[in-house]
């Protein structure tokens, strides 16, 4: 769904805003606006938990407003209406009595005693109609609808068969239902875009150009540190499109779910089995969500003990900037626990909040291995001494990568988890989505996972009045959430096996310590645990090169697209860094090429601080370089138009980045896209 707001309340919308920028030589460029990155920058003040988004349902959702444009997007709502029109004629014809006279695509009929026998004849017609009580049935129609679903839908309700032909005759005398103050007048998807794609010709090119634009995990490694950008591989992705996954609707009698049934009953007990948790939710829509329900969990767990002012959320300074957003959403107080100099929890500060909240401590959330890239040798120790006070942990899975099939944080001390399935797992996390971010929990937990009105089988077997305390509603609108992407999960698991799944592990972590050994001499690898080494990530420190040649972390990263190269996190969890994190889907080969464009960036920065280049005109500085800045006859740089474009050599899958930097402050002012017109692309 897309949600919509005005103007005085969109610093407090959720989720992913896209502002209208501009680039250096004044192109319009999009961005993701402010409203995104506050999560991070606000902490305990953040109004959005949102990480992950349905990303790809909505681009699917944009084009197909693309594809059809407002006349073919009125005219398909106008042949909906039509068809419910009909059938409304039709019922009346036969008796039956329409809750209402005035509809769109939705009837509610009165069928006094009849209901089971209406739903049970059109189940022999292969239709799924809405039932709503013992008296009413519901009947909706859509886009996929014909004539002959309305003749099968009325045969349903009058027990004798009408014919398309029947049908055909009611179109004839059908007047509208929607009433005249109800319709709309003003224009709709007024910009070019909605207008410019009318043959599969034009629509083929136009995704071409939207695709040659993204630099994705098809043309280079995407380093991004805690986000295990991986591979879905085309084994895992095929089952998506099944029909028996892809069209069932969430409500689908539990008969026509024998086989989803089946695959959510594995995934549940394989990633309790993985987790060493008891229980686990899939409704979760993304990992945002699954920290929400998981809270939510703690917070009814400490009501139904008659503890209800435990309202403290301990949260270290490196937590993930949605931990503490989630927090405040379910009504916590956040309050966070110092890190020391080693990037891990300071025990002595962790100690003296449990003691200055005692009676209020309801939860720490920690991510371990932590966000600094390292496995904290005393997360027993610290989990341990949160339930001393009363509280519970909750262990932020995003790093999960670094753990399945090594260690399992139920059995180390923790109480409830998310799982990123769009990350470990394999779901494309590209874009911010989709995602399933389940919630798993031990024992005592498991009365308290989200429940779901209409489907109960989808939540905890229990009743308000059973002595645990409240119930927990719903986080997501399905029962099982994003259902139609678990096939992606159960297939990777499936296939990789107990071995498979540890081995990945393994690489993980071997891949990452290969990078941070291979560009510890050129950037600083800034945290490390026993031994030197670290996790599945690590966090290189540019602050001493910052320092001391003025080429900031922006720059490093703006640069690694003219070498084809996504960049890593920058500036988290700690300013000035990078967070370097490989997954175990690369090659030796492709992580060499990352280290060599890294050591090469490296080389430049020295020719900064030479007095090579100038500190204000550097192939750093100015990068990315598209096209159009060196496809011209004017080029006064003080390095080659080869270097600036083709640092690392002349390829063959050179990736040409569509504008050249961004200015940042120019895109928070223009938060929302307001689809500025064609004029103001020629104009550019």
């Amino acid at each position: 769904g897309f949600l919509a707001t005005t103007e005085a309340h969109r610093r407090s919308l959720p989720g992913r805003l896209v502002g209208v920028s501009i680039d250096a030589a004044g192109r319009p460029a999009y961005r993701l606006a402010l409203q995104t990155r506050e999560q991070h920058i606000r902490r305990e003040r953040a109004t959005s938990n949102i990480c992950t988004a349905q990303v790809l349902l909505a681009v699917m959702a944009a084009l197909y407003a693309v594809w059809h444009g407002p006349e073919g997007l009125r005219r398909i709502a106008q042949r909906v209406h039509r068809l419910t029109a009909i059938c409304a004629a039709g019922l009346r014809d036969a008796g039956c009595e329409i809750l209402h006279d005035a509809f769109f695509d939705t009837l509610t009929v009165r069928v006094p005693g009849r209901a089971a026998q209406v739903l049970a004849r059109a189940r022999e017609l292969d239709l799924d109609l809405r039932p709503v009580d013992a008296d009413h049935v519901g009947v909706t129609f859509d886009e996929t609808s014909t004539p002959s679903v309305v003749a099968a839908a009325l045969t349903a309700f009058g027990g004798t068969e009408v014919s398309v032909a029947d049908v055909e005759r009611l179109d004839l005398d059908v007047s509208d239902a929607v009433p005249d103050d109800s319709r709309r007048r003003s224009e709709f998807c007024t910009h070019p875009v909605f207008h410019s794609h009318r043959s599969e010709t034009e629509m083929v090119r136009y995704l071409r150009r939207l695709s040659d634009a993204d630099l994705a995990l098809d043309r280079a490694m995407i380093p991004l540190g805690s986000c295990t950008m991986k591979l879905n591989a085309a084994a895992e992705m095929e089952p998506v499109s099944y029909p028996g996954f892809a069209d069932l609707h969430p409500f689908a009698p539990s008969d026509d779910t024998a086989g989803y049934a089946q695959l959510i009953d594995d995934l549940e007990r394989w990633l309790a089995d993985v987790t060493g948790y008891d229980a686990v939710s899939l409704q979760p829509n993304a990992g945002s969500q699954g920290e929400f329900a998981g809270l939510l969990a703690i917070r009814a767990w400490h009501r139904g003990r008659g503890e209800d002012g435990r309202d403290v959320c301990l949260i270290p300074a490196s937590a993930h900037g949605t931990n503490a957003a989630s927090a405040a959403m379910v009504g916590m107080r956040v309050v966070v626990v110092a890190c020391d100099d080693d990037g891990n929890v300071d025990l002595v500060d962790l100690r003296a909040k449990l003691e200055q909240h005692a009676d209020s401590v309801a939860a720490l959330m920690v991510t371990y291995p932590s966000t600094h890239g390292v496995f904290e040798e005393a997360i027993g120790e610290i989990c341990a001494a949160v339930h001393d006070a009363g509280g519970q942990v909750y262990l932020d899975g995003a790093n999960l990568n670094a753990l399945v099939g090594v260690a399992r944080p139920g059995r180390f001390g923790a109480d409830v988890s998310h799982l990123n399935l769009h990350k470990t797992f394999c779901i494309p996390h590209g874009g911010g989505g989709p995602g399933v971010g389940p919630v798993a929990v031990r024992a005592h937990l498991a009365p308290y996972l989200p429940g779901h009105p209409v489907v109960p089988a989808a939540g905890p077997a229990r009743r308000p009045d059973d002595g645990l305390g409240p119930v927990v509603g719903p986080v997501s609108a399905a029962p099982w959430g994003s259902a139609g992407i678990l096939p992606i999960p159960w297939a990777y698991i499936s296939m990789m096996g107990p071995a498979g799944l540890r081995r990945a592990t393994s690489v993980a972590i071997l891949n990452a310590n290969y990078i941070a050994r291979r560009l510890s001499d050129a950037f600083p690898v800034l945290y490390t645990g026993d031994g030197g080494w670290v996790a599945h990530e690590c966090i290189l420190d540019l602050r001493p090169i910052t320092k001391e040649t003025g080429i900031s972390v922006d720059d490093v990263a703006k640069r690694l697209i003219d070498y084809g190269f996504h960049a890593p996190t920058m500036s988290f969890p700690v300013a000035g860094t990078l967070m370097v994190e490989s997954t175990e889907s690369e090659s030796k080969v492709e992580i060499d090429r990352f280290c060599d464009a890294m050591v090469a960036i490296r080389a430049e920065i020295d020719a900064v601080a030479s007095g090579r280049w100038p500190a204000d005109d550097n192939p750093l500085v100015n990068a990315p370089h598209p096209a159009a800045d060196v496809a011209t006859d004017a080029w006064e740089r003080p390095y080659p138009r080869d270097l600036a474009v083709w640092p690392a050599g002349p390829t063959a899958g050179k990736y040409w980045p569509p504008v050249s930097r961004i200015d940042g402050a120019y895109g928070d002012r223009n938060v929302v896209c307001s689809c500025p017109p064609v004029s103001a692309f020629a104009e550019a």
